[in-house]
């Protein structure tokens, strides 16, 4: 059995050399004495633009939410794409699309790679669908050149990733009842939006996967932030997926008159709360790193303008790669919210919405994403990703990889939303590349 610096040397051996075609054994693809192969660019890019007709709004983005109207109709459109691509498509129990293309040796593990097509609401055309169509226009290479893997290869496409992961998480953790019961932004619930879409919540264990079950996975996505762009890099390598922590604080003082109570008297729980915001921004900062900090929403009640606020509810939410800096930032900013309590006459509760655990991306995946952009020409950049993928998730069954193509501006989740059709070709070629050398590099 080889041991870990072992199977590295052999897997990065391999990035140089790649499957063979069907029917012609011996013959090595992607090594140095012939060119890397390339993915039919404007076939993808004419995709993207037929897929953006579904939920298309005025103002040129989508609003696809999971298990609306336009999500079916888009996933009816991805599905015939993936039978154009030679694959077999079918929607498992928990909702998600699997295209399915067999290997050579039909005991190895499956390669998957994908993404998603629902969108937040008046969302952008590149979120998701990018990494989506582009891994059907891999496939679709592989069938029309011959190339026949040695690993199966399914691509993916996840439901409801936008509205929390769901459909990846189905297959990777397994989903509660409590979180079949949460109502989507479609008005539905997960449950109903399962059924909606041609699953069956009551078969979720036949979609469940083990550790070990799948051989590796990609995902292709815009960067959804502006650093590729900036620094003029055509390819992100993703080392990991930030942790989330998300919690609600309540902030408790004591309503009364705002024109009758001296001010020195007051109990003012919105004061405590701005003072909470300006500290957590504070204390975020003050640490080296790359975490973020942030109070999205907040709420005073009453909500009168005569009335000192009595209570506010507003949210905290941290992001790192690291879990226990996020324990570390939590701890000392429940330690400084206890001195503003202790100042203002007002008391701090915290109520644990969402955690997602930071998901590092497998080195030696990472290594053959930056070999394969290296063959190619384009430069790149090893970075983390701060937004949830459904990667996060896959990274629980096996080696995880990530390729970042820029995002015009750093504008996401709009309208604005914006990559160029040759960035996009780059990254659906590095994914090509990526794909082959781990179907080669993988040990049988």
């Amino acid at each position: 059995m080889m041991n870990r610096r072992e199977f590295s040397a052999t897997l990065l051996g391999a990035a140089a050399a790649s499957v063979i075609p069907s029917g012609a054994r011996g013959t090595d693809i992607g090594s140095a004495s012939q060119p890397a192969r390339r993915v039919n660019g404007a076939r993808l890019n004419e995709h993207l633009t037929a897929l953006s007709r579904f939920g298309r709004t005025e103002a040129g983005g989508v609003n696809r939410v999971a298990y609306s109207d336009a999500d079916r109709e888009a996933r009816a459109y991805v599905m015939q794409a993936m039978r154009t691509a030679k694959l077999e498509p079918s929607v498992d129990a928990a909702g998600n699309i699997i295209g399915r293309r067999a290997g050579r040796d039909a005991s190895l593990k499956p390669i998957l790679f994908g993404s998603h097509v629902d969108s937040v609401p008046d969302g952008g055309n590149y979120d998701g669908p990018v990494g989506s169509l582009a891994a059907i226009e891999v496939a679709q290479t592989l069938a029309e050149q011959g190339i026949l893997t040695r690993h199966p290869l399914e691509v993916t496409i996840w439901q409801n990733e936008e509205g929390g992961l769901y459909g990846s998480s189905a297959v990777a953790l397994g989903l509660t009842e409590k979180e079949l019961a949460n109502v989507s932004r479609s008005g539905k619930s997960i449950a109903d939006g399962i059924r909606f879409l041609g699953g069956d919540p009551a078969r979720l264990a036949e979609a469940r996967r083990r550790k070990g079950d799948i051989a590796g996975y990609l995902e292709l996505h815009i960067e959804q932030g502006g650093t590729l762009e900036k620094e003029k890099i055509a390819i992100g390598v993703v080392e990991g997926i930030v942790g989330i922590g998300q919690w609600e604080v309540t902030v408790t003082g004591f309503a009364n008159h705002a024109g009758t109570t001296p001010m020195p008297g007051r109990q003012d729980a919105l004061l405590a709360a701005a003072r909470f915001v300006d500290m957590v921004h504070r204390v975020v900062t003050a640490t080296a790193g790359r975490q973020v900090g942030t109070v999205g929403r907040m709420q005073a009640f009453p909500g009168a303008p005569n009335v000192i606020p009595g209570r506010v509810v507003c949210t905290l939410e941290l992001r790192d790669l690291d879990a226990a800096k996020i324990a570390a930032l939590y701890a000392r900013i429940r330690t400084e919210a206890d001195a503003i309590a202790r100042a203002t006459g007002t008391t701090f509760a915290y109520t644990e919405l969402h955690t997602n655990h930071p998901a590092p991306s497998d080195p030696r995946v990472r290594a053959l994403i930056a070999a394969s952009a290296r063959e190619l020409g384009l430069s790149t950049k090893v970075m983390p990703s701060g937004a949830g993928h459904d990667a996060q998730t896959m990274a629980t069954l096996g080696p995880m990889g990530m390729i970042f193509i820029p995002s015009i501006g750093g504008i996401s989740h709009s309208p604005k939303e914006f990559s160029t059709p040759e960035d996009i070709v780059n990254g659906a070629n590095v994914l090509l590349q990526t794909l082959l050398k781990l179907d080669a590099g993988l040990p049988a």
